[in-house]
């Protein structure tokens, strides 16, 4: 992930034109008649074109140092969370329907392994352990279970491998699977928006938002915007860290009056 301060270097081409004249005067140096006409013309141009935009330049770097700052900081609080859950309402927005869908459900996330409860009581159930995924359906006593290492390469598997990382720990890991494309801050959250670098992975998911509250550095919201134009979006509350978790919670062992469907199996 290159730093946000690449998407401003166009916009230092400004500041690098002033502030080389400033140090050729400043130095006492000179330039050949020639050059110094070329300089001058040059400078008038740009100024004229594009100095208006240098306050909101100022501005936008100033930012920028701020989301370096936050990021890094949000980055150092993960290394002491060795596992959090949280409640969190999903919105589901799909182009066929002109309202979004809502619900609410329960979260519990450690290194390597998740469980997501859907509904209350729980309409959808996601485990993930190292090498598994499983899906449960109360309601239907159905699961289905996709064994993550027969995946064959492609976008599904790299779309698969964004789970882990969907919430990442440390900034190494973010580079490794995502690039930046934009940061802001809306009522005190820092939303990260990030495009997977796998461009497999890009004909399912074309980005994916992190949001963080500024002033405590605990998850806010999740965002998935898949490459149909629909979005998947988590709003957490009741966060609560280092908690004790049962194994139970992240067991895919299914129940014995469920049926079982492998999809990824041929």
């Amino acid at each position: 992930m290159v730093s946000i301060y690449t998407d401003l270097a166009q916009g230092g081409l400004i500041l690098f034109v002033a502030a080389s004249v400033s140090w050729l005067k400043s130095s006492g140096k000179t330039l050949p008649k020639s050059e110094r006409t070329h300089v001058r013309c040059y400078v008038n141009k740009v100024s004229r074109r594009y100095l208006w935009l240098l306050p909101c330049f100022i501005t936008t770097l100033l930012h920028a140092d701020n989301y370096e700052a936050q990021f890094n900081q949000w980055f150092a609080a993960q290394t002491n969370k060795q596992n959090w859950s949280a409640d969190f309402t999903q919105t589901r927005s799909l182009m066929a329907l002109s309202q979004p869908l809502k619900s609410t459900g329960k979260v519990w996330v450690k290194p390597g392994q998740f469980r997501w409860e859907l509904g209350q009581p729980p309409q959808t159930i996601v485990v993930r352990n190292p090498n598994e995924l499983l899906i449960l359906y109360p309601r239907f006593k159905r699961a289905e279970i996709y064994a993550l290492d027969k995946i064959p390469p492609g976008p599904i598997k790299d779309a698969m491998a964004l789970l882990d990382v969907s919430i990442p720990r440390d900034r190494a890991t973010m580079e490794q699977h995502f690039q930046l494309l934009s940061a802001t801050i809306t009522n005190s959250i820092l939303q990260m928006t990030l495009q997977p670098k796998s461009q497999s992975a890009r004909q399912f998911i074309g980005a994916m938002v992190i949001g963080f509250h500024t002033n405590d550095y605990v998850i806010a919201l999740s965002q998935m915007n898949f490459s149909d134009g629909s979005t998947l979006r988590n709003d957490f509350h009741n966060v609560v860290f280092n908690q004790p978790m049962s194994p139970d919670l992240f067991s895919t062992t299914v129940p014995p009056d469920y049926s079982v469907v492998e999809p990824m199996n041929p």
